[in-house]
């Protein structure tokens, strides 16, 4: 019985890390939909679906999940010089200046909970934890003996609940659909966190013409729901 009470909790660890109820800010962000649906890229949940599976297989898989898997092993290893170099090199290929501000915005505010939550060495790393989420997502993962594979399902699926959460009301698309879109991209996580394990360091990288589009228009964007 304490086996399996011992071994359920890196689970529910990571259920709390990756919930969208975290007071992250993360349902204040769109990612660019926000301005897609307003010039007709996004009309539909096919749209939508093609949308967000595109960016799934491109910048996700190929930049923040072999990333946040590298920023795990530096909190394994407890080498913060190297997790800010990830984090870093995580800032610099975010395509926008919104969406770099997304990134560091959510870093302060999951360093933060970090601390409040009182996990050991918060404090000691929070000005390089502070610089991107996924960093302060890896080093809670790594603390609560969350595996790194673990991590990046967990990583990949707040990423997409959140964004069909916007599109629910930016489509706007009723819950029902939201729920069916998000069934039918489950499948795509697990193929795809296994490729991201593999990519060597110079294979890591990504182009989001599309995205960088959107978030670019987004910034001006008359009027607008969402930070990005």
């Amino acid at each position: 019985m304490k086996d399996r009470v011992t071994r359920a909790e890196p689970l529910l660890r990571l259920m709390h890390l990756a919930s969208p109820a975290l007071p992250i800010g993360g349902f204040t962000y769109s990612q660019g939909i926000e301005w897609a649906v307003e010039a007709g890229w996004i009309r539909t949940a096919e749209d939508l679906e093609a949308w967000l599976r595109d960016q799934l297989r491109g910048a996700i898989a190929q930049l923040d999940l072999p990333l946040l898997a590298r920023m795990w092993t530096a909190a394994h290893s407890r080498d913060a010089a190297a997790m800010g170099l990830w984090a870093n090199r995580l800032l610099a290929a975010r395509e926008t200046s919104e969406l770099r501000a997304e990134e560091t915005q959510r870093g302060r505010a999951l360093a933060d909970l970090l601390l409040a939550w009182g996990l050991p060495d918060a404090k000691v790393w929070r000005p390089v934890l502070a610089r991107a989420q996924a960093a302060g997502f890896a080093f809670a993962a790594c603390a609560w003996e969350i595996s790194a594979r673990e991590a990046l399902i967990g990583y990949a699926w707040a990423w997409l609940e959140n964004l069909v959460l916007a599109a629910v009301k930016l489509v706007p698309l009723g819950q029902t659909r939201g729920q069916r879109l998000l069934a039918c991209l489950i499948p795509e996580v697990p193929a795809l966190v296994e490729a991201a394990l593999t990519l060597q360091d110079g294979e890591i990288g990504a182009a989001s013409p599309a995205l960088a589009i959107a978030s670019s228009a987004h910034e001006t964007q008359y009027s607008r729901l969402f930070r990005s």
